[in-house]
């Protein structure tokens, strides 16, 4: 089978990380990626979080690997767009695991991926964080795939100074063959911008979650890739369960004010 349509697409979301700054939606499943795609966005990442909340179960890794890439492979096939994967930490103990992981993740059509430095015990050795990277890599060759570096340090914490760590990990992942590094957890608008300076290539950080910071004015602090993260399945389901209680405490419908009529979703969900 041919790569170049892939190869394009991998290019297409490389792309996007030298301009002004681009803002990257996650969907959870393949009706959610349409969605955006019509709404107009250049590029769609997944969220485990949303995957796993639609599988009724919570996120990090309740869902095995084979589970998680069958759904990102409908989302995958569901769009034009590029897709980058929320892959957690690999599904794997051993950097040859996280080799396989991307491995299968290109063979379903997705043209990027997140890889995260902790597992449910903490942070992994710094070493072991860049080895598995390096797997990454070898699985995926630069230009083919984009690997977006995740570092936890801001989540997990860490025993001396966390921003020298962080741009400590951030250097040796990028040796390793990253492409992106991708700081979750960093709140304050100064961190960031410093962040972004240390840094040697595109920054992205996850808003709606630890921080309420818009795009623009990250942009502005030189984040170049804004992800949201579980926030877009965060709210879909908050809109569900409130139209439950309603339902439920009083009968009534309001919750369908402003709701998208179906003759209109038919239409979006058409060929």
């Amino acid at each position: 089978m041919s790569t170049g349509p892939s190869n394009d697409k991998a290019a297409a979301l490389l792309a996007l990380h030298a301009g002004p700054g681009f803002v990257l939606p996650n969907a959870w499943d393949a009706g959610s990626a349409r969605i955006l795609e019509q709404v107009g966005f250049p590029a769609i990442a997944t969220t485990s979080a949303g995957i796993a909340w639609s599988c009724g179960v919570p996120d990090g890794e309740a869902l095995d690997r084979d589970t998680m890439l069958e759904h990102v492979g409908r989302i995958a096939a569901a769009v034009s767009v590029p897709v980058t994967a929320d892959l957690e930490a690999g599904y794997g103990a051993t950097p040859e695991d996280v080799g396989r992981t991307v491995a299968a993740a290109v063979e379903i059509g997705v043209v990027g991926a997140n890889l995260e430095d902790a597992g449910r015990g903490g942070l992994f050795g710094i070493d072991e964080a860049a080895d598995r990277i390096a797997a990454a890599r070898a699985a995926a060759p630069r230009g083919t795939f984009v690997l977006n570096a995740r570092t936890d340090t801001y989540f997990a914490g860490t025993a001396g100074d966390v921003f020298a760590e962080t741009v400590e990990r951030a250097g040796r992942y990028v040796d390793a063959g990253a492409d992106c590094v991708f700081v979750p957890g960093v709140v304050e608008e100064d961190t960031i911008r410093r962040l972004a300076e240390a840094i040697s290539v595109p920054l992205n950080v996850v808003a709606g979650l630890a921080s309420t910071t818009d795009a623009p004015t990250l942009f502005s602090l030189g984040v170049a890739r804004v992800s949201l993260g579980g926030s877009l399945a965060r709210a879909a389901l908050s809109t569900l369960e409130r139209a439950g209680r309603e339902l439920l405490d009083s009968g009534t419908l309001g919750f369908l004010d402003g709701a998208i009529g179906y003759a209109d979703l038919q239409q979006r969900f058409g060929h």
